[in-house]
Order: structure tokens, then sequence, then C-alpha cells
């Protein structure tokens, strides 16, 4: 069933686009195309130590048996082992790939190879959900919701990391405050997105999955606000850089993410 180029194409066409926007948002220098490719590559390979992480952080509540409590269990479920197993990994692969790169010389470069990063990551989860379901229809069903919902939230979750991944490499004097923020922020919005699904999970009164499912949309509203801004600003502080000629951040934590200057 996998071979279905239709549905192969509607689990993959989301991904594109997002990542065609977010290279058409990147006004000044465009990133090598070896480097996109590169990001988009790693973001697929850290599904797997995310898988991994997920499995172990799954077995606290499950011998707990606190996954038969829905609230508990959502809240669990969507914040440690899938916001912060999903986050990490993206955060640690995305670091692994392009930070002692030259190319990453502006402040929009960050949002860029963090998206592209997510975007990997959501292809790969997004041809997995599609093929798993049980019958065609399920099939077309969960790309058209997946595309409209969870890989644009895999892309915003990618513009928070970005931002405050741009933020660390440039303002060297913030740089451990901002790399916890761009993993924490990330996996706040990605734990909010997956409870607000999860919790109604184990719920048969309609009424409350209404008001779950209506929250919801607005929180997905909320992130495509705060999303566009953090990309705005990143334009703005690109556009101030690029005045000054682009630069790489002084001192030797260019070199790789063992050798970050971590000091405050």
């Amino acid at each position: 069933m996998i071979s279905n180029p239709i549905l192969l194409g509607l689990a993959v066409f989301p991904v594109l686009l997002l990542a065609l926007y977010v290279y058409r948002k990147d006004k000044f220098e465009k990133e090598p195309f070896g480097m996109l490719v590169k990001a988009f590559f790693f973001g697929c390979l850290s599904v797997i130590p995310a898988i991994i992480l997920e499995g172990i952080l799954s077995v606290p509540l499950e011998l707990s048996g606190l996954d038969e409590l829905p609230f508990f269990g959502g809240l669990y479920n969507g914040f440690v082992v899938a916001g912060f197993s999903e986050e990490l990994c993206k955060l640690l692969l995305l670091t692994w790939a392009v930070w002692k790169s030259p190319n990453f010389n502006e402040y929009f470069d960050g949002v860029v190879y963090a998206t592209f990063v997510s975007l990997g990551f959501a292809c790969i989860e997004n041809i997995s959900y599609v093929f798993f379901q049980s019958s065609i229809y399920e099939m077309f069903g969960t790309s058209i919701s997946r595309a409209i919902f969870a890989v644009p939230g895999h892309f915003l979750f990618g513009v928070t990391m970005g931002y405050f991944y741009s933020l660390a490499r440039f303002q060297p004097e913030r740089r451990r405050l901002n790399m916890a923020k761009a993993l924490v922020f990330p996996m706040l919005l990605h734990g909010t997105y997956d409870s607000l699904l999860m919790i109604p999970e184990g719920s048969d009164d309609l009424f409350l999955n209404g008001i779950f499912f209506l929250v919801f949309i607005g929180f997905d509203i909320y992130l495509w606000i705060w999303g566009t801004r953090r990309i705005r600003h990143m334009q703005e502080l690109s556009s101030t850089q690029e005045s000054q000629g682009p630069q790489r951040p002084e001192g030797p934590h260019n070199d790789g993410f063992k050798n970050i200057d971590w000091n405050v």
C-alpha cells in the first residue's frame, strides 16, 4: 500500500510546501541546497532516537497504571513522551547538522535549518501515520487532517526552536538561556498541542470533547500568530545584520556542539 503514489504524495506534499514557504522567506543569503538536504535528512534520522526515548518514557506511566486516567495520561504523553522526546532529538540533530557550518551566518538561518529538521521528522512521521491506517478511506482522511494540523504543527515548533537557536548563536552573552528556550518553548507548545488531542480520547462526553476541540483550534491559530511574528522578527534581525555585512559569531564556539561556549 505504501507504493500508492497518490497517498504518498498527500503525505509528503504539505512537508514540501512548508519547506518552500520558509525557503522563500529567507530574503538575503539563501542557504545552500546541500545544507538544506542535510538538515532535512538529520530531521528524518531524529525519528529513531525519539522512538527509543518515547518507549523508555512510556514505561513508568504504564507500570503505574496512571495511563488509565485520561487527563493525567494525556498530559504525560503530550508533554513528556511526545513533546520532550521529539523536540530534544530534533534539537540535538539540528546542532549536529548545522552549528559548526559557516553557512549559519544570519539570524534567519536558524529558522530555516530548524524548520527543515522539523519537517524531516514530520515527513517520516506523516508517512508512517498515513500508511498505518487499516483502510484506504482512513488513509485519505488521516493524510488530509495531518496536512492541515500535524505537519504545520511540527513546522511551527521548528520556527520556535530556530528563533531561540539563532539568538543563542548570535547573542553569546545569553547563550545558555536561549539554548534552553530552544528546547523548552517547542516542548511546551508541542505538549499543549498533543494534550488537547489526547485527553479527550478517553472520554465519551461529546460536550467536553467539543470544548477541547474548540480550544485546540484556538491554540492552533495562536501557533500561527506566534510563528509568523517570530519569522518577521528574525527577518528584521537578518536585515540589520545584512546591512552590517554577514558575520560569524566570535570565538571558538563555531566548531560544533562539543565546543559551544556555554558560559554567560
